[in-house]
C-alpha cells in the first residue's frame, strides 16, 4: 500500500516553478490543451500570436474602459494557450487600464511572446 501511495502523490517540487514556466509560453501546459498534438499547436500558437497583435492595435489610443475589455479578452486568450506573461500583464492593465506602464509592459510580454512563437514555428 505504501507504494500506491507514493506513486500518486504530489511530488515534492520545494516552491520551485517548473522550467517550462520560464519560457514566455509554458509548452507543458500548451501541449496539455492539445493533446500532445504537435500541428495542433502551431496552429494554435500561431492563431495567438495573430490575436494578441490585432488586440494590441486596438488598444492604441482606446478609452480605458476599451482597454479593459480588450485586456481581459486577451488575458483569457494567453492563459489558453500557456502565454502566462502576457495574461499576467493583460490582467495588471485590466485592473488599472489608465496607466501607461501596464500597457507598455503587455506590450513587451506580447512581443516576447511572438517572437518566441515564431522561433518555434521554423
Amino acid at each position: 500500500m505504501a507504494a500506491v501511495s507514493i506513486a500518486f502523490s504530489t511530488p515534492e517540487t520545494s516552491g520551485k516553478a517548473c522550467p517550462s514556466q520560464a519560457r514566455p509560453i509554458d509548452l507543458v501546459h500548451l501541449a496539455a490543451q492539445t493533446m500532445g498534438d504537435k500541428g495542433l499547436e502551431i496552429e494554435v500558437l500561431e492563431m495567438f500570436s495573430r490575436q494578441s497583435r490585432r488586440i494590441l492595435q486596438d488598444m492604441s489610443g482606446a478609452a480605458p474602459e476599451a482597454l479593459a475589455a480588450a485586456a481581459h479578452r486577451l488575458k483569457g486568450s494567453a492563459r489558453g494557450v500557456g502565454a502566462f506573461r502576457v495574461a499576467d500583464a493583460a490582467a495588471r492593465l485590466e485592473e488599472n487600464a489608465t496607466d501607461p506602464t501596464r500597457l507598455a509592459a503587455l506590450g513587451a510580454a506580447v512581443i516576447e511572446a511572438e517572437d518566441f512563437i515564431q522561433h518555434l514555428c521554423r
